[in-house]
């Protein structure tokens, strides 16, 4: 389906003042380019200038079948003949042809100038192309200067070289010193100032590189854009990639013989190719083999072929066009730059294939997966068309008119990743095009278009004194088809006289298309009339306004209506094609003041103009995403969501938003499904922007009129953090009523009494429900506690804790951190994340502690638990060595600090990271002998020394702050030294310090593999010691009760070994003889 909109995508027109009648037109490098029918003559005229002054004729060497111009390069190719023979030719330089007495040089493929040719300065030149066949269609490519021809069944494709004029005149220079040795070199300094300002000019050249040979197609246009190759036949296209690979690679494709010969003995029936369409890897299982002939003199690498494109049409008979007119014409292959790429340097991101026939265009994107993306149908027979970055231009006998394109839908999606998500839009690839206003001429003939000029050739029809002649015989073709195929349909039994349908198609003329050649019709010499127009189409900015102002006609009777939505689709990608086109203007017009010497280049003011034009363009689209925002905020369908990412590409506050999805007079309660989805997006976003008192009032009206089951959710976002508590409790108690109670919604009432500095009321609501109920409405909405971080995703500077957490930090801070325990264990909070909240509180010495501990109750993830043990052990440590030890501590802020809310006895119960404290602790430090803070520290952090999780390795750097002259401290320094195996010199320095502990250490830790250390290191430390000090009761108590030990674990023989021999007898005799009673027993 094709739209039409009344909008004239046309601004202005002039007439080119030629001198004879034009037969061939082409434009290209800002000049029209004017042959003269049956002439050979080419003229110039600047198309950029007004009235279109001539720049430059020059003559060619036969008569102009074909013409291009190629924009690198600047230079011209010609199918030409003479004498019945036709000739490839091109013309380099051909702007040095303002006078046409000017030096023209003429050379072969291959054959640079040399000589005065090369030291008489620049010049046009003229080079042959030999070919073996005959040409029919050439193509230059826009992004390299590569030059495409199209012969009877093959492809050549000719490389564009440069070489510099300084190494031409060097070498040149050699050759004639080789040659006269003695020579004087005057004549060349001679000509030194002459040359010097040419040294930097280019000498344009062709190496053939490659032949595609089609024994089954025979071109009649040919195209090319980077590495693509097309050919169309008369009702077939073909679309090719070729790459050069530096790896030799051979292709072979070889035509089917057998096949080629059934379809020769069938020269005398008509065959009708099936319609088909094959795209991407599918195109190679078509029937038109390819096959490569490699013929560069120099070896650049091997090339490789892919079948890209492949579509066949059936001739259709009823669609009002004969035989003869059914077939293809408009070949184009269109590159598209994204405006992150750089012109020069980069293949292009898009390259789009269109081709046509009299009433079906198509358009093809061909990168990144082949896909059709508009089939445009016309309402009459096209002659010709020629696509653009924003319109599809088409000519009739008598008028031209634009489509639209969707080659920027297509860019922008490569060019954008965020394109058609909840970030950004843009209308599909698929949208309807549509059609503009047309304008009408009289007798068109061709069309072509240069940057915003499009340039028609219009001859007025007079027939000709052969045309009864052509008529006369066509009629006698017609008759014999008719009694042909009347006898084929006898001979099998079926007479068409008995079938209309059969009669109807017998009467339409096809089967002379097998012999007859359909050529471009001449222009007759008694012809007048003719004309060629300069039409210039309107910027894109004043056609997108004319877009706007015709959609406003929609929006006044019916702003859901679907053309509305899509002639502002229409008008977006206008302004989208128009910012890519935009961002390679300036690269554009350094390279057009390149090749176009007599074209002055962009100044500061032509940027700073074009800089203006991108900005206009730029607010243009912000207005047309808002527009666009707009239809679909109060779309029901299925694209509501669409609402969200155009309001966001539209820069619009969200008050502004809400200001424009006011509902009508006419539904004062009717709001958008579009308008919703967005509003909800963005009060999850969870933004740093405050809505203000009476914004957020009329969105809490907006969510009690459509979604009262959001109220809560929206409530707690933190841009609703001025909203009237008074007027939001009614309606959320109104709510409460008619939904019922819920978790959430009585936090929320909560909330808003805390608002209210009701705390009566606040406490009475918070105690309605257990505390682990009050747990699970926080994890249901944990925007109740805090704001920012979206979800645990952010960085935790983001987070921050709302007014009823900070009210729970004060009066609840046990459900506070219960409550926090709970959202990292559902992933809506991170660690660093709770632990900024808890700074934010100011709660970072003892909440925060409390919510470590609560975190090791309740993970199970190893590396957090490691990290929880590592900050626990280092606050421990930091509240001993900050602490006075002092019964009665004189320090203020000691006794003001709360109690935590977990006791160590609580934590040794309930968490299995802490550990029993050791026996010999409580001998070591008697209980009550430090402060009741103190005690908690060093009890907690003995228990997680004393615990099986914590990596001691980890803490003992932190120990270093801890004296081991007291006994806490020595105890803490003892646990690590044993907890890392260090058994000997614990030992020894419990002896030292505190040997009345020495047992109850050994009874704990000398167990299992470790008890032989009670004879090999305990029992000789305490008799050397006894002997140094035979009075101390607290040794020889230890020594005893060592003996006692040593005297169950050994046999009498090993008993006897390890008495001292300066020892008593009769105190190691009772000790003996209770062993050797054992061993006898045992």
């Amino acid at each position: 389906m094709v739209h039409v909109y009344n909008c004239h995508p046309f601004s202005s027109q002039q007439i080119v003042q030629v001198e004879q009648e034009p037969g061939l037109v082409c434009c290209g490098g800002g000049a029209l380019f004017v042959v003269a029918t049956g002439g050979c003559k080419v003229e110039a005229y600047s198309v950029e200038r007004e009235g279109c002054p001539l720049i430059c004729r020059f003559a060619t060497m036969g008569t102009v079948k074909s013409i291009r111009h190629s924009k690198i390069g600047d230079y011209l190719v010609t199918i030409e003949e003479k004498n019945s023979a036709t000739y490839l030719r091109a013309y380099t330089n051909w702007r040095y042809q303002a006078e046409e007495k000017a030096r023209v040089g003429v050379r072969l493929l291959g054959h640079l100038l040399r000589g005065a040719s090369v030291r008489g300065g620049v010049q046009m030149e003229i080079i042959e192309i030999p070919l073996s066949e005959r040409p029919v269609a050439v193509a230059c490519c826009s992004l390299t200067g590569d030059l495409l021809v199209g012969c009877e069944n093959t492809l050549v494709l000719f490389t564009l070289r440069r070489q510099n004029q300084q190494s031409l005149q060097n070498q040149s220079q050699q050759i004639v010193q080789s040659t006269w040795p003695n020579s004087p070199q005057s004549s060349s300094q001679s000509q030194g100032g002459q040359t010097s300002s040419n040294q930097n000019v280019s000498v344009l050249d062709f190496e053939r590189s490659v032949i595609l040979h089609l024994p089954k197609l025979k071109p009649k246009q040919v195209a090319l854009c980077a590495g693509y190759v097309a050919v169309q036949a008369e009702l077939e296209v073909l679309v090719l990639k070729l790459d050069a690979s530096s790896e030799p690679k051979t292709f072979e494709d070889t035509p089917d013989i057998n096949k080629a010969d059934h379809l020769e003995d069938q020269v005398d029936f008509l065959v009708l190719q099936r319609h088909q369409e094959l795209l991407g890897d599918r195109a190679k299982d078509c029937d038109i083999s390819v096959s490569i002939e490699k013929t560069g003199l120099e070896d650049r690498g091997q090339y490789t072929l892919s079948y890209v494109l492949f579509r066949r049409f059936s001739p259709d008979f009823f669609q009002g066009c004969s035989v003869e007119e059914t077939q293809l014409h408009s070949l184009q292959l269109y590159p598209l730059f994204t405006s992150k790429q750089s012109v020069s340097l980069e293949e292009p991101a898009c390259v789009f294939c269109f081709f046509s026939l009299p009433t079906t265009g198509y358009l093809y994107s061909l990168k990144g997966g082949v896909e059709l993306l508009s089939a445009y149908q016309y309402p009459e027979k096209v002659l010709e068309a020629v696509l653009t970055d924003h319109l599809l231009h088409v000519i009739t006998k008598s008028a031209l008119q634009c489509f639209t394109v969707r080659c920027a839908a297509v860019a922008a999606r490569i060019e954008d990743p965020y394109i058609d998500t909840t970030m950004k839009a843009c209308p599909p690839c698929s949208l309807e095009v549509c059609a503009l206003r047309m304008q009408l001429f009289i007798g068109l003939r061709s069309v072509c278009v240069y940057g915003r000029h499009v340039i028609l050739l219009s001859t007025a029809d007079t027939e000709t004194p052969e045309e009864p002649e052509r008529n006369t015989l066509r009629r006698g073709l017609e008759l014999k088809e008719h009694t042909m195929l009347t006898g084929i349909f006898l001979a099998v039994g079926i007479d068409p006289a008995t079938t209309p349908a059969l009669e109807s198609l017998l009467s339409r003329p096809f089967l002379s298309r097998k012999w007859t050649i359909s050529s471009p019709r001449e222009t007759s010499t008694a012809g007048h009339g003719w004309n060629i127009y300069v039409v210039d189409t309107v910027p894109p900015l004043t056609l997108y306004q004319e877009m706007v102002e015709y959609s406003q006609r929609y929006a006044e009777t019916n702003p859901q209506a679907q053309s509305l939505r899509h002639l502002l689709g229409e008008a977006h990608l206008l302004l989208r094609a128009s910012l890519l086109q935009t961002s390679k203007q300036q690269e554009n017009m350094e390279g057009e003041s390149t090749v176009s010497p007599q074209t002055d280049a962009g100044g500061p003011a032509e940027r700073q103009t074009a800089a203006q034009t991108d900005r206009d363009l730029e607010e243009a689209l912000r207005q047309n995403c808002a527009q666009l925002g707009d239809c679909f905020s109060r779309s029901s369908q299925k694209d509501f969501h669409l609402a969200l990412p155009y309001y966001r590409m539209s820069g619009l506050s969200v008050t502004e938003i809400i200001s424009r999805n006011r509902p009508l007079p006419s539904s004062p309660h009717s709001y958008g499904a579009g308008f919703l989805f967005y509003l909800k997006h963005y009060l999850l976003e969870e933004t740093e922007q405050s809505l203000s008192q009476e914004a957020a009032d009329e969105v809490i009206n907006i969510f009690s009129q459509s979604e009262p089951s959001q109220l809560v959710s929206v409530c707690a976002c933190s841009p609703m953090t001025n909203v009237s508590p008074a007027r939001t409790l009614q309606i959320l108690r109104h709510l409460e009523d008619t939904a019922g109670v819920s978790v959430p919604l009585t936090i929320t009432m909560a909330t808003m009494m805390l608002l209210l500095d009701d705390l009566p009321q606040y406490t009475q609501l918070m105690e309605r429900h257990a505390e682990m109920l009050l747990v699970y409405g926080f994890i249901e909405e944990s925007r109740l506690l805090l704001h920012g971080g979206g979800g645990g995703g952010g960085q935790h500077t983001h987070i921050r804790p709302t007014a009823l957490a900070r009210q729970l930090a004060k009066s609840q801070p046990g459900l506070l951190v219960a409550a926090m325990v709970a959202l990292h264990e559902n992933n809506k909070v991170q660690l660093e994340q709770a632990d900024h909240v808890f700074k934010e509180l100011g709660c970072e010495n003892c909440l925060q502690v409390d919510f470590w501990e609560a975190m090791l109750m309740a993970s199970s993830q190893d590396p957090v638990i490691q990290e929880l043990l590592f900050r626990l052990a280092s606050v421990y440590i930091d509240r001993l060595a900050n602490t006075s030890s002092d019964t009665h501590p004189n320090a203020p802020h000691t006794s003001s600090r709360r109690r935590p809310l977990k006791s160590v006895e609580d934590l040794i119960n309930s968490c299995s990271h802490y550990g029993a404290l050791y026996p010999w602790l409580t001998v070591l430090i008697p209980a009550h002998t430090t402060s009741c803070q103190h005690q908690e520290a060093l009890h907690k952090l003995q228990s997680v020394l004393c615990g099986p999780s914590l990596s001691v390795g980890s803490v003992v750097p932190l120990l270093e702050r801890l004296s081991d002259e007291t006994l806490w401290g020595f105890s803490l320094h003892l646990l690590c030294a044993t907890r890392m195996g260090q058994y000997d010199c614990s030992i020894e320095k419990l002896l030292d310090r505190c040997p009345q502990a020495i047992i109850a250490y050994a009874n704990h830790q000398l167990q299992d593999k470790n008890m032989v250390l009670w004879w090999q290191k305990l029992l000789p430390e305490l008799c050397n010691r006894t002997r140094a000090a035979a009075d101390n009761s607290i040794l020889l108590a230890a020594l005893k009760e060592t003996l006692v030990v040593v005297a169950m674990e050994m046999s009498p023989t090993e008993f006897l070994e390890l008495i001292p021999d300066d020892g008593t007898a009769s105190y190691f005799l009772p000790h003996l003889l209770t062993c050797s009673q054992r061993h006898l027993l045992a």
